[in-house]
């Protein structure tokens, strides 16, 4: 199901207009692919956000250009180094009839068997690629570790199957692993050895 999200045609010149934009509360975009001729746009930086929050990256946006249903994906995002907040948004038409890839993160659920006997539990991936039509992208895939042991891993081979979309991902590839926590070596707390005194030449023994 596609989330409306109201759009509106901006100029894109000269180059400040896009600096006016984000001073509005806007954001500078773009929309093309499918049946669609590239179109320089500007969404509300608020409701964006707001739909994001509630509905996930993955979500479908279907947008009103000129009186036409445009059903999009944000396909890639620019942002501010120091603020973070969001400066360009590309949006990708598609055809909701045919599969599309798009990343999707990984979620680790549950508390490790391994951890509880004193191990550590460490992610090394946090997102996969993934094959569906548009509509059944999913926002997160969740992975259960309750049963991983001290020395064991979970691979995306190990990620349950669901028949919405398919994992694109390398199987082989590593997502989490439990290993024995490392032990800090003890500090040396021996008192050092009392240098011996130098012997003073030419002394003579009493």
């Amino acid at each position: 199901m596609a989330v409306t999200l109201k759009v509106e045609e901006r100029a894109t010149r000269p180059r400040s207009l896009r600096n006016k934009l984000r001073h509005e509360g806007k954001i500078p975009a773009i929309v093309y692919g499918y049946q669609v001729e590239s179109t320089p746009i500007s969404v509300d930086d608020h409701e964006l956000m707001r739909l994001l929050r509630e509905n996930g990256a993955n979500t479908v946006f279907s947008l009103d250009l000129n009186g036409k249903k445009v059903n999009t994906l944000i396909k890639e995002t620019q942002s501010d180094t120091f603020t973070h907040a969001l400066t360009h948004i590309e949006f990708l038409s598609v055809n909701m009839k045919e599969t599309t890839e798009a990343e999707t993160e990984i979620v680790l659920t549950g508390e490790a068997a391994g951890t509880k006997a004193g191990g550590v539990l460490t992610q090394t991936l946090y997102t996969v690629v993934v094959s569906a039509t548009p509509d059944k992208l999913p926002d997160n895939i969740e992975v259960d570790v309750t049963e991983l042991e001290i020395g064991q891993s979970l691979t995306i081979a190990d990620l349950p199957k669901n028949d919405d979309y398919e994992v694109i991902t390398d199987a082989e590839e590593q997502i989490a692993s439990v290993q024995e926590a490392q032990e800090e070596p003890e500090a040396d707390t021996e008192e050092p050895a009392e240098a011996a005194e130098p012997e003073v030449i030419g002394e003579s023994e009493e």
